[in-house]
């Protein structure tokens, strides 16, 4: 099992779990899903109508009669594993991200992590279980429904094991160094092929994150497998062949399984960020 107690760096992370988000909206719910699509294409997420329900009918429920809970529910009090995880995988990223700005005379901005359940106020709008794990460049912080791992395995027969889990949080850490470098930004129009060049490039930071924990002996035996089981499940192709029994590559987003393992693999193997840049 990983050794992330040797991590000693802690990273900021929020626990929201268990708490409804404070929603009210004006209008009619026809408003809120436009506001909910507008505001997810922004993030650079293409959105089909489905989920935009989906987040609808979330948003809804939240502010029904379970709108009033705010207070945190007792099993999600003080930190638990897995707030633990989250700080020391966020630290080791700071750790990583702190020493490369350094080396180039800049400055990193620790990215916050925000833990929820089902649905919560970001910088972005709302950030939802659907939508999975993203970073958000106006707060400068990652929102992660811990839920999304599981259906990641039950769906697309990832390895959801801790490293797997880490990876998906380093790949959004690396929006946030895209961020501070100018190179990530959602409001922008972006060609599909630069999309895919970014998220890409976030798999191959997510490496070099990886190559330092590996050298500084977190990881244990073969347990990079698990990163690299994930980066396949997420690939488009393999997304759409599970969803719809085809792909096709015109239409992807991130990248396919092997673009995404590849990624990875460069920064991985190489530890500089510097390999990162062409993709």
């Amino acid at each position: 099992m990983a050794r992330w107690d040797s991590i000693e760096a802690s990273g900021d992370v929020e626990d929201r779990r268990g708490t409804s988000p404070a929603l009210a909206f004006a209008g009619g719910g026809g408003l809120i899903a436009l506001l909910i699509t507008i505001g997810l294409n922004f993030l650079g997420l293409s959105v089909p109508q489905s989920t935009v329900q989906d987040i609808l009918n979330t948003v809804q429920s939240l502010n029904g009669s379970q709108a009033q809970q705010v207070e945190q529910p007792a099993e999600f009090k003080g930190e638990d594993s897995y707030e633990v995880f989250t700080q020391k995988v966020l630290g080791s990223t700071n750790d990583v991200w702190n020493g490369v700005f350094k080396r180039n005379n800049l400055t990193y901005q620790q990215p916050k992590l925000v833990l929820f359940r089902d649905a919560t106020q970001s910088g972005c709008g709302i950030a939802s279980a659907q939508v999975g794990p993203h970073f958000c460049p106006n707060d400068g912080t990652i929102y992660l429904d811990e839920t999304f791992f599981d259906e990641l395995k039950s769906r697309f027969g990832a390895d959801t094991g801790e490293v797997a889990q880490a990876y998906v949080i380093a790949h959004e850490v690396g929006h946030n160094v895209q961020s501070q470098l100018g190179a990530f930004d959602p409001m922008s129009s972006q060609t599909r092929e630069g999309a895919i060049a970014l998220e890409l490039q976030a798999d191959c930071y997510a490496g070099v994150w990886a190559y330092t924990q590996a050298k500084n002996g977190v990881f244990e035996g073969g347990e990079i497998n698990q990163a690299l089981s994930a980066a396949a499940a997420v690939g488009d192709d393999h997304i759409q062949k599970v969803e719809t029994g085809r792909s096709n590559p015109e239409t992807w987003t991130h990248g396919s399984s092997e673009q995404r393992v590849a990624a990875f693999t460069k920064g991985y193997q190489s530890g500089q960020p510097s390999q990162c840049n062409e993709f």
